[in-house]
């Protein structure tokens, strides 16, 4: 049987895509940190929202926030800033599935670093798992460069790999935010981690914007239709995500996010117009290929 944090990491992956696109196509009005903080001021009263109907619907009380939630939670608010805003860059320059591929080169850096912050369990058919679905999305990616010097010039292979590092950063976090809650259930204390870090989040945008871009806030405010659509779609994703976080290692959740690279191509084509080479049709075989054996070795993990 498949297990229950896979078919919520494909939700998450499937809404988030969403959101990625309702999010790009703001970014030409809005601005980079205008669109950046969307997702974060729009999406914050569903996710208080959220949090009311799991309050109801279980009868539990809120979970007391403890300092390793604080600790963790705050760092993954703040790596999930700075990526966002890199991956609206690195829109700008390249096609939707592409950027998306770039910053699908997220699972390997959680696996390490979800190991060695907060003990993760790593084993060795997941980590050739990882490295197959991470191969799959370069090969994807990137294009063989006539000049060597190609590959080492600035660009949007480098937005897109910081955004991918700070997003692996922002998992770590936010798997150490939940599972740093001493009490409740997994829904509860996955959504009161969501909430505690859009607030953080909304705040850290709201102070940014109003001392150094208030022109940006009011647009924001002015395009209050779409973003309110970014802003639940970024919620309803970020409910899922970290549902999935409360159930299993970050790794495994960020890896089988790769699935939303498929979505990407889908919007890309039906929604974008772009049409995309044979190599990266090859390179989305190998995602799923990597996906599959992840799913096997967690399926026959005792």
């Amino acid at each position: 049987m498949i297990p229950l944090w896979a078919g919520i990491a494909l939700v998450a992956a499937a809404a988030q895509t969403a959101r990625n696109a309702a999010q790009a196509s703001l970014t030409a009005t809005l601005g980079t940190v205008g669109a950046t903080q969307v997702r974060f001021l729009f999406g914050l009263p569903f996710a208080v929202l959220f949090l009311g109907v799991v309050l109801l619907a279980t009868g539990e009380a809120l979970p007391a926030l403890t300092a390793r939630t604080w600790a963790y939670t705050t760092m993954g608010a703040m790596a999930q800033i700075g990526a966002t805003a890199l991956m609206l860059i690195t829109m700008k320059s390249q096609s939707f599935s592409v950027t998306t591929a770039w910053l699908k080169t997220e699972p390997v850096i959680v696996a390490l670093g979800a190991a060695a912050l907060i003990g993760d369990p790593l084993s060795w058919p997941a980590m050739a798992a990882i490295a197959v679905a991470t191969a799959g999305v370069l090969v994807m990616s990137v294009k063989p460069a006539r000049n060597p010097r190609d590959w080492m010039a600035p660009g949007p292979a480098l937005t897109g790999l910081l955004a991918a590092g700070l997003f692996g950063l922002s998992a770590i976090g936010f798997r150490g935010g939940v599972t740093g809650l001493e009490s409740g259930g997994t829904l509860i204390r996955s959504t009161t981690t969501l909430v505690l870090s859009l607030s953080i989040q909304t705040g850290t945008l709201l102070l940014w914007m109003g001392l150094f871009d208030r022109k940006a806030l009011m647009a924001s405010l002015g395009q209050w239709r779409g973003s309110l659509g970014a802003g639940f779609l970024g919620a309803f994703a970020s409910q899922f995500w970290f549902l999935g976080f409360a159930l299993t290692s970050a790794a495994n959740v960020r890896t089988l996010a790769l699935a939303e690279v498929i979505f990407a191509q889908l919007v890309a084509r039906f929604h974008f117009g772009q049409r995309l080479p044979l190599r990266q049709g090859i390179g989305m075989g190998m995602i799923v290929l990597g996906v599959g054996l992840l799913l096997q070795s967690q399926i026959k993990a005792p």
